[in-house]
């Protein structure tokens, strides 16, 4: 069978998740499998353009990752007819323009989040191409980590009953770049540059609740700027003018309680970077990025309350560990083949520039959550 070429303009992978996730083993990995498998037995290559704003940095990365073709000049790239597909992962301050730019050019469109740093952009991104007839998705990638994928077989199955409550713990200590470099870029703490851990995170915490938990129908959330000093990838001090931590709780479902903390000055003390921990009527289970244990009904210890004895009871002993029994692919990559088969087999993807509106909508009802100090219903879309 035929394999098909599909031309993809790739913007802002110079930065370390474009790099790693996105190029690397994602769209180079497709490439090495052969492309990606359609329905009728042909198969679709990509050809990707890379894109940046800095030449030294993005022909390195051609250079060092076998890619022909790289260019700074994003507006030539928008205008070859030969490329089909506009990805931007650069800076959420510059997405909402760059992607117009790509839906105007009759281009299909698949993005990272948030695709937008207001809900007026990232509507008006999603009707755009609406109207205009092109295939669009965002990225929603740990929909597709292992344990959040066993979670949702547990879930699936009818394992939780009931379920009751969720409680997801997200973070670590990021550096503050004096003593050490810090492992986030600067402008993750800068408000001019789209920075903010509530507007980063709530993203993703919305198509996580909506997918597996129900419909997020309300929410309280608490920033906090906890750091407000840092230091830059240069070695000067600057200030933070935005949250680096986000207590919320989302009301999802037919009343699941959700509460999620999101921080980088958290130290960890967890099974994971995050976890998601799920009580049901019958059942409850904890999922990390990789790993899910589960605990029953009918398996669930009794403790007794006496804080005046060690406790005899080793908690983690009674929780059983769902089994890899199928071979789990980087979740990047998962998304991109469904994207891709979207594209030529016109397959369902749900996760398209309505969601990623969805998710700027609970960013910013966050917000106003915090400043107002009450709890916001979130109206749908």
């Amino acid at each position: 069978m035929a394999t098909k070429r599909l031309g993809i303009i790739m913007n802002g992978v110079t930065g370390r998740m474009g790099t790693n996730q996105h190029l690397v083993r994602s769209i180079l990995a497709i490439r090495a499998q052969g492309g990606v498998a359609l329905a009728d037995g042909s198969r679709v290559m990509p050809d990707p353009i890379l894109v940046g704003r800095n030449a030294a940095k993005v022909e390195a990365l051609a250079r060092a990752h076998g890619v022909a073709r790289w260019t700074t000049d994003i507006d030539a790239a928008i205008a070859n007819r030969e490329d089909t597909l506009f990805f931007d992962a650069a800076s959420t301050n510059m997405r909402a323009d760059l992607v117009r730019k790509a839906i105007a050019a009759g281009k299909d469109v698949y993005c990272e989040k948030p695709t937008a740093d207001s809900l007026a952009d990232a509507v008006d991104l999603w009707r755009r191409a609406e109207a205009a007839g092109i295939r669009h998705g965002v990225v929603q990638d740990k929909l597709w980590l292992p344990g959040l994928r066993k979670l949702k077989m547990l879930i699936d199955s009818g394992f939780f009953g009931r379920i009751l409550s969720v409680r997801g713990e997200f973070g670590y200590w990021v550096f503050e770049g004096d003593w050490q470099p810090a492992q986030r870029p600067s402008w993750n703490y800068r408000k001019a540059d789209g920075g903010g851990i509530i507007l980063d995170m709530l993203c993703h915490w919305r198509y996580v609740v909506d997918n597996l938990f129900g419909e997020v129908k309300s929410v309280s959330c608490l920033g906090a700027t906890h750091i407000p000093r840092r230091w830059d990838e240069d070695g000067r001090p600057y200030d933070c003018d935005v949250d680096d931590a986000a207590y919320a709780t989302f009301v999802a479902g037919d009343g699941v309680v959700v509460q999620i903390n999101s921080s980088w000055a958290t130290r960890v003390r967890r099974d994971d970077l995050v976890t998601f921990h799920v009580d049901g009527t019958l059942g409850s289970a904890v999922a990390g990025l990789q790993r899910c244990h589960s605990q029953a009904r009918i398996a669930t210890p009794k403790p007794v309350w006496n804080p005046d004895v060690p406790q005899a009871i080793d908690f983690y002993r009674t929780w059983q560990e769902v089994p890899d029994n199928i071979a789990y692919d980087n979740a990047f990559k998962v998304e991109w083949e469904l994207f891709i088969r979207h594209l030529y087999d016109g397959t369902p993807f749900p996760w398209d520039l309505k969601a990623g509106a969805k998710g700027v909508q609970l960013a910013m009802l966050g917000h106003e959550s915090w400043r107002e100090r009450r709890w916001i219903d979130v109206p749908a879309l």
